[in-house]
């Protein structure tokens, strides 16, 4: 297995080889197709994943039935941990966007490595970057400004699934305008309309569904 791929998960960050090649040892290669369903909201949740290739969208649907997009995952994303943790049923969705494949670290296993003080202290520091998120999130949810909610989703997408260079970020794969829209509580026509005025005013560029944010330095300021 790849320990150069294990390094870069954010969890595993600081490791020596020898405690990358011991996690390798316990990692469980998975696949799952486009479209199809890792994780159930309320299920029963005793693995952990770590994406390796594709893209994973975490859901809930809410009261009315509607699907509310919680995060876009990328490779060396981990997901499914918190099942683990408090061990409550699963609190929500995952579905492959794309062809996936996957690293997958059982319930014992897991929390052994979480013994490790680096590894948990990364890990805290990973709740925290995505709580500071979720914040992010429930504030901009509560502005009716739609121009700043959708700006928020982009920004999450750009710090979820985004590579940087020279300043600027750019998304391969940029989700479907309908579930920008769900991230951002709105329609897809205003996620449309308001993305053109983005583009108009230089902050992204679009070619099919690759985007740019040319300065991204100055995106997360009006945003973050």
């Amino acid at each position: 297995m790849d320990l150069e791929f294990l390094s870069s998960v954010n969890i595993f960050a600081g490791l020596t080889d020898d405690e990358l090649s011991n996690i390798a040892n316990i990692c469980v290669p998975r696949k799952y197709p486009k479209n199809s369903m890792i994780i159930l909201e309320e299920e029963f949740g005793d693995v952990v994943f770590i994406v390796d290739k594709g893209t994973v969208k975490i859901t809930r649907v809410n009261d009315e039935g509607k699907e509310v997009i919680l995060a876009m995952l990328g490779s060396g994303e981990v997901f499914g941990e918190m099942a683990i943790l408090d061990g409550e049923f699963r609190s929500a969705n995952a579905l492959a966007q794309e062809d996936c494949e996957f690293l997958a670290i059982n319930r014992e296993e897991f929390l052994n490595l979480l013994k490790n003080h680096k590894i948990a202290l990364n890990m805290m520091t990973e709740l925290a970057t995505r709580l500071r998120k979720s914040d992010q999130q429930i504030e901009a949810l509560s502005l009716d400004d739609a121009e700043h909610r959708i700006g928020v989703s982009i920004l999450n997408l750009a710090e979820e699934m985004g590579l940087i260079r020279n300043g600027a970020v750019t998304v391969e794969n940029l989700p479907y305008q309908q579930d920008i829209a769900n991230m951002a509580g709105t329609s897809r026509e205003t996620v449309s309309r308001v993305m053109k005025m983005f583009e108009e005013r230089g902050l992204i560029t679009k070619e099919g569904h690759k985007m740019t944010i040319p300065d991204y330095g100055f995106f997360k300021r009006i945003f973050g």
